[in-house]
């Protein structure tokens, strides 16, 4: 689990990629970074805060910044995920939890008085210097989005 602050170096890692590489963070060196971790494919909240993103995009893009989902999903789960919802960018399937675990996001959860061990919704703000400019952690999917776009006006070029 790295330490994880504000102004410090992204942790680095490679994943295996909706688009059929594996990509790794310093590969996005040079444009702002949207990295967000949610915890199921095709669940409510993640597809709407997946289709949010998906909806805002193009704004993103304009603020050169790229988008990365990541999940413990499969690659396979995440192509039917894209493919319903038409998801414009790529999505990391972290299987292990690796990165989940680097990031500090994989944790101890209850639901319906079960406990088991997930990703807690968490979106990371990385600069084109490969820096963390902003950490959200509990996410609430509602607003969040256009909070994390607002950051990216605000403080990024």
């Amino acid at each position: 689990m790295a330490d994880l602050t504000v102004g410090q170096a992204a942790p680095d890692f490679t994943l295996p990629a909706s688009n059929g590489e594996e990509v790794s963070l310093h590969d996005f060196r040079g444009k702002n970074v949207v990295l967000y971790f949610y915890p199921k494919d095709n669940t409510p909240g993640c597809t709407k805060e997946s289709c949010d993103f998906r909806d805002n995009a193009g704004q993103f893009e304009a603020k050169n910044t790229i988008i990365l989902g990541v999940s413990t999903d499969s690659l396979a789960s995440h192509d039917k995920f894209i493919k319903k919802y038409d998801l414009p960018f790529i999505l990391l399937s972290d299987t292990d939890a690796a990165v989940s675990k680097l990031y500090d996001v994989y944790k101890l959860k209850k639901n319906f008085g079960k406990e088991y061990m997930g990703i807690e919704r968490s979106t990371f703000i990385i600069d084109k210097e490969g820096q963390l400019a902003r950490e959200y952690r509990k996410v609430k999917v509602d607003g969040h989005v256009e909070e994390a776009l607002a950051f990216i006006r605000e403080n990024l070029e």
